[in-house]
């Protein structure tokens, strides 16, 4: 699993015109699922997610995690951070499919709900219209190959 993490004041996502999700002080989680990810790769993005600490303390240092400061989460489905950019048309075969994504990212959502946090989404494979608000900004890159 791959997930393109931002620090932010705010974010939504909406869908059709309507708003699906939206969040205060959190984090905005851009989720893709390889097609090799499982049950395993799920959990570990889960505890990442809810455990990096990357809000700013009462000293200004980057050292308390999301319950901490009660952060919200929106994660949002992204197959794209999969892409193969060798050529100038990117190629995405080493995303998983729909029937494995879909229910590894419900996985990751039902994870971070479980230990506590709010969680929003956006929906599977719609066209979605994202806005954040970043705080920083702080934008981390994880990859459960590298966790």
């Amino acid at each position: 699993m791959r997930a393109v993490l931002t620090r932010v004041n705010s974010a939504s996502v909406t869908i059709g015109g309507a708003v699906k999700g939206s969040i205060g002080k959190g984090f905005l989680v851009l989720l893709g699922v390889h097609e090799d990810d499982g049950e395993a790769e799920a959990l570990k993005m889960a505890d990442k997610i809810c455990g990096l600490r990357i809000f700013t303390d009462a000293d200004g240092k980057m050292n308390l995690n999301p319950a901490a400061v009660g952060a919200e989460l929106l994660i949002i489905s992204q197959f794209t951070l999969f892409a193969d950019c060798r050529s100038r048309r990117p190629g995405f075969s080493k995303a998983a499919r729909p029937e494995t994504a879909i229910p590894l990212y419900e996985r990751v959502v039902a994870e971070c709900r479980r230990r506590g946090f709010k969680t929003e989404t956006g929906e599977f494979g719609a066209k979605m219209l994202v806005e954040s608000v970043n705080d920083g900004p702080v934008t981390i890159i994880l990859d459960t190959k590298e966790l």
